[in-house]
């Protein structure tokens, strides 16, 4: 009896997304995550005349409502969400993607930030500044993505000059003016179509 044949894969179902470059790109963007964070940490200390420590970046309690270092660490915590989208549309660039590399970015951050401290944040700024963060860089990703999606293809073909409506050198009458492959209406007055 002969065997079934196999139905092929669908185009590139296999070198869409292989499972070491979603690793490589988590991992890219993870470092990309902390080297800015504690870039900004760094120039915030150094601004505010405070010691640096890892700890206002890897320790949830550093996040604090009564002070300005607590309110300074998680504004930064939101401004580094934002800064993160940079990678997401170097390294993934589909705005499908970009939910879920988002917030396995926050995900690991949690993971991290509980093995540093040996314990899960109970500190709720931390978790709303976490949860705006993540909103933050999902949103702007997702739109920035769709952006560059939906600009016009062109083959190699300069995009067509426009011509400003206006009246026909011609005969002096408002009248549609061509520009390139396409037509443009001009201020057309009632009075002169009579």
């Amino acid at each position: 009896m002969p065997r079934p044949r196999r139905k092929p894969p669908r185009s590139g179902a296999l070198s869409e997304l292989p499972p070491l470059k979603i690793l490589r790109s988590i991992l890219v963007l993870q470092l990309w995550y902390y080297t800015t964070f504690f870039i900004l940490a760094i120039f915030v200390c150094l601004v505010l005349g405070q010691t640096f420590s890892p700890d206002l970046v890897l320790d949830w309690r550093s996040v604090r409502g009564d002070n300005t270092l607590g309110w300074t660490v998680g504004f930064l915590c939101v401004i580094n969400g934002f800064i993160t989208v940079i990678p997401i549309l170097l390294f993934i660039g589909r705005s499908k993607l970009v939910p879920d590399f988002a917030l396995t970015i926050h995900f690991i951050h949690l993971l991290i930030t509980s093995l540093y401290t040996r314990g899960l944040p109970t500190n709720l700024l931390w978790w709303a500044l976490e949860a705006a963060s993540a909103a933050l860089m999902i949103v702007s990703g997702v739109w920035a993505c769709r952006y560059r999606e939906m600009q016009p293809i062109s083959f190699g073909v300069p995009p067509p000059k426009k011509a400003t409506a206006g009246k026909n050198p011609a005969n002096g009458s408002a009248e549609p003016l061509m520009s390139g492959n396409s037509y443009e209406m001009g201020n057309i007055r009632a009075d002169e179509n009579v």
